[in-house]
């Protein structure tokens, strides 16, 4: 059995990450109502940074880029400046254990197809630098299957530092940690296994220990002859504030 992995989870930086197509991306801005001149941070943009770009060209928004190397940050640069949007997009290095952004900066933080911090360090790290109202969509593993292997589950549970939640547990967490939850979605079995043939091909070149715990992973996905047991769930949730109303009930009832 491999150590327990660091936080952020190790992902090649030349795949496609989960969640990160322009339809999820859409989705995200409908749910978090962006409009015009509403800020982002997508953090972990990788170097594409193709949700920024979408974001400040489609939505009109003005937005931070961040990751934590140049490497992955000067491919994104040059797109801002190929498609005339420096006015629009910073792009910024930054530490995960130090963002250095500034409380209540922004009205929207997307976090997609990457697995930075501890999942209730995700939302206490997260929550601060929304606006009121603002909204957080991150990553997550979660589980999504009636039964789950032993072993998936004892790879998971380690992998991620405590247990391996249905998604809307995680919907549950998400509004104790002071967000009003407001959706959940996860990879289904054909697009978790897109994903993992597109992580295999680039672990075949990836040398040294680094990726060992995603080899594991890919082995018990294998493992689960194409049914997942556990996938990646999308979550998006907005800042409440301590005594706020709940929302009105949409059956009426």
């Amino acid at each position: 059995m491999s150590p327990p992995e660091p936080f952020p989870l190790y992902h090649p930086a030349d795949v496609r990450r989960a969640f990160s197509s322009d339809d999820a991306t859409r989705r995200f801005a409908k749910v978090a109502q962006l409009e015009p001149g509403s800020r982002v941070l997508v953090l972990g943009c990788g170097p594409d940074g193709s949700a920024a770009l979408l974001l400040a060209r489609e939505m009109g928004c003005t937005v931070v880029a961040a990751d934590t190397d140049d490497a992955l940050l000067n491919p994104v640069r040059e797109r801002v400046r190929a498609q005339g949007l420096a006015e629009q997009i910073e792009v910024r290095r930054v530490s995960l254990d130090a963002l250095g952004l500034a409380d209540g900066e922004f009205n929207g933080i997307l976090i997609q197809g990457r697995v930075l911090y501890p999942l209730k360090a995700t939302l206490a790290n997260m929550r601060d630098l929304l606006s009121k109202r603002g909204r957080l969509g991150f990553t997550f593993p979660a589980r999504v299957g009636r039964f789950a292997p032993k072993a998936a589950i004892d790879f998971w549970e380690r992998r991620v530092a405590g247990p391996l939640l249905l998604p809307r547990e995680l919907l549950q967490v998400v509004e104790g940690a002071g967000y009003e939850p407001e959706s959940a979605e996860s990879l289904h079995d054909a697009e978790l296994d897109a994903h993992y043939r597109d992580i295999e091909t680039f672990l075949s070149s990836v040398p040294g220990s680094q990726p060992a715990a995603l080899r594991e992973e890919l082995a018990l996905h294998r493992e689960s002859n194409g049914k997942a047991s556990v996938s990646y769930a999308f979550v998006v949730g907005r800042r409440k504030e301590q005594g706020e109303k709940p929302p009105a009930s949409r059956d009426r009832g």
